[in-house]
């Protein structure tokens, strides 16, 4: 049974970059039209027979058509499952090197130990596209799968109410699930790395860096794919842009660029360093705005360590780098422009690195101070409200306003469809019966 909730300990929402939607936590759309689509019935002639029934059959693959979208949208896991399934069987029918498919499902571009007896180095190329693309599928399919089968349930469970609330809890505790395993994982690759820890002198030594072992090549390339697919439901989400909206899509951008930029110039040992900063504080993030939704007794306190990390990770060290790019970048290594040995490390990389990471740190100190100021306002006046999103206890009170004027119906019984509803709802306060286009109070007094 489901267990009653107050209102949040810090606000509705806690800003940072783990907001972009779930395609099962987007806003559905109302249809304005509630029925299927009725055929007029043509007359029945023995000339026409073998036009009603290609007819008939159109009608039939159209209801199918039909059948299969309502099915995926209701399910959003359901489509990349099948694709899943399909990419998987024409493997299958070849599962060797030579299969085109091979590049998608394991890492390519397998070389030699560079010591003997050391473990086997992995370059890069234009197959790693392949890798990025299936696992973008595949972690669609784990996202909207957990959060559909496992999390929401439990929310329910834990009587979250509303539904811009429970996709924002669904969406967060998955994020925190994912950075629960590629925060350590990260760590472990860069622990068996000479960056560790966060040595910048590293990141340019021995540049360039074209070979890596598999664990760290399929961490990037996993984390990649994990963008990628935040950036494209975040390019189809329908939901009501929140105030960092902006920012929000800017950091995608940035953070793409980076991803791309750095594996094709081999900059991975600093890309390395970065995913493991935003991925830490990308937790605590997560796992705080979770505790929040659920009213936690610890949630002040873990806030306040979320922003120690946050300052840490996102600013202490990303600031390290930054400044390395200034000092060590020209000093430590080669320093020159050479296509043909793949010699990255010049002026013009410099200065494209540069800016990318001060733009990176430009939004992440806008999110800090908002950050700071929902800290601010709630030890010293007490305010609970936040400072990105819109208040979703309104958003409550206008979801149960729909749902009641969802109820109202005409005088023929009829339901009133949702958009109807809303129109109505907008022009009363209160549901209302028509009768003969004019509200049933109104005619009732006019009787008397």
């Amino acid at each position: 049974m489901a267990r009653g909730r107050s209102s949040s300990n810090l606000g509705a929402d806690i800003p940072g970059d783990t907001s972009a939607p779930a395609m099962s936590t987007m806003n559905e759309v109302s249809p304005i039209e509630t029925d299927a689509p009725k055929w007029d019935k043509p007359e029945v002639s023995q000339s026409s027979e073998k036009s009603l029934k290609s007819q008939s059959k159109r009608r039939k693959s159209r209801s199918l058509l039909r059948r299969f979208k309502d099915k995926c949208l209701k399910h959003t896991w359901l489509l990349p499952l099948l694709m899943l399934i399909v990419l998987l069987a024409l493997y299958a029918v070849n599962p060797n090197p030579s299969n085109p498919l091979h590049s998608a499902i394991f890492l390519s571009y397998p070389q030699g130990p560079k010591t003997p007896g050391g473990p086997v180095m992995y370059g890069k190329g234009p197959k790693d596209i392949a890798f990025v693309s299936f696992y973008t599928i595949v972690l669609s399919f784990t996202r909207e799968f957990i959060m559909q089968r496992i999390i929401r349930p439990w929310a329910i469970y834990c009587g979250i109410r509303g539904k811009g609330k429970t996709a924002r809890f669904m969406e967060q505790v998955y994020t925190a699930i994912y950075f629960g395993i590629f925060g350590p994982f990260g760590l472990y690759v860069m622990y068996r790395s000479d960056i560790w820890y966060f040595n910048t002198t590293a990141m340019y030594e021995g540049f360039p860096h074209r070979e890596h072992e598999a664990l760290f090549k399929a961490y990037y390339l996993l984390q990649a794919s994990y963008w990628a697919q935040q950036a494209i439901v975040l390019l189809l989400q329908l939901e009501k842009p929140r105030k960092d909206f902006k920012e929000l899509v800017g950091h995608h951008i940035i953070t793409l660029a980076l991803i791309a930029l750095s594996y094709r110039f081999h900059f991975t040992y600093m890309g390395l360093a970065v995913y493991i900063t935003h991925d830490v504080s990308d937790f605590f993030l997560a796992t705080s705005k979770t505790l929040n939704y659920l009213d936690s007794f610890i949630t002040p306190p873990y806030f306040g360590m979320f922003v120690g990390m946050w300052i840490y990770c996102r600013h202490y060290l990303n600031l390290k780098i930054l400044w390395a790019v200034l000092t060590e970048f020209r000093t430590v290594g080669p320093f020159e422009l050479n296509w043909e040995t793949q010699q990255y490390k010049c002026w013009i990389s410099q200065y494209i690195t540069f800016a990318l990471l001060a733009s990176l740190q430009a939004v992440n100190l806008f999110w800090l101070f908002l950050i700071l100021r929902i800290l601010k306002n709630y030890v010293f006046n007490s305010i609970r409200k936040d400072e990105r999103s819109d208040d979703e206890d309104t958003e409550e009170e206008e979801e149960a306003e729909q749902e009641q004027n969802g109820r109202a119906t005409l005088a023929t019984g009829a339901q009133v469809p949702t958009v109807t509803a809303r129109n109505i709802g907008k022009e009363n306060q209160a549901p209302q019966v028509l009768v003969n286009g004019e509200p049933l109070n109104e005619k009732s007094s006019s009787r008397r």
